[in-house]
């Protein structure tokens, strides 16, 4: 058995809401949507991974989600043009990624990273 796929559900009764967010500023596409389901989504390969966690590093609380971009600062430049609030970052974490946080349409704190290159 191979797990092929690990989907996020996020419990709202706004579910248009989720475009403002997904869409516009993370650039993810409207896979599938009946109506009381919108699926976002890339048809980039992806790794599977979950996360457990006490905290989110740097005692930052844990985030609900954690978005892996490839280019932190346009981002961030989206997510503040958006009129969404930075709640942490961006910063430079001794792991080694650049991120921030903020918060989606529906309160989820959603970690926004990438991988940085060591010098």
């Amino acid at each position: 058995m191979k797990v092929r796929r690990i989907v996020a559900n996020i419990d709202t009764r706004k579910i248009e809401e989720a475009k403002s967010f997904y869409h516009d500023v993370l650039g993810l596409d409207l896979l599938m949507d009946h109506g009381w389901i919108a699926t976002y989504g890339s048809n980039e390969q992806m790794s599977v991974q979950i996360s457990f966690a006490s905290e989110g590093g740097s005692g930052t609380p844990t985030p609900d989600l954690s978005i892996e971009v490839d280019d932190v600062e346009a981002a961030l430049e989206r997510v503040k043009r958006a009129g969404f609030t930075v709640e942490y970052g961006p910063m430079n974490e001794p792991w080694g990624v650049r991120r921030f946080f903020v918060r989606d349409p529906f309160g989820k704190l959603v970690n926004i990273l990438a991988h940085v290159q060591a010098d």
